[in-house]
């Protein structure tokens, strides 16, 4: 079975954080969460998601729904 690679990549000075699953072609969209976009492919499915201002996450958990 092949190892899947998750690359996950921070900007402190931004206060972004970028997850991606799959390193295809897609582009990210709106959550209902401001501060989170996921990042599709053509076909709508998750290649991955970023979250902006993560430090505020540091006392309070985030749960959202991707598609």
């Amino acid at each position: 079975m092949a190892k899947k690679i998750v690359k996950l990549w921070y900007d402190k000075e931004g206060d972004y954080l970028e997850v991606i699953f799959d390193k295809k072609i897609g582009f990210f969209r709106q959550t209902k969460n401001d501060s989170v976009m996921e990042k599709i492919d053509d076909k709508g499915r998750i290649l991955g998601f970023s979250v902006m201002n993560i430090s505020k996450l540091a006392k309070k958990p985030l749960e959202v729904a991707l598609t």
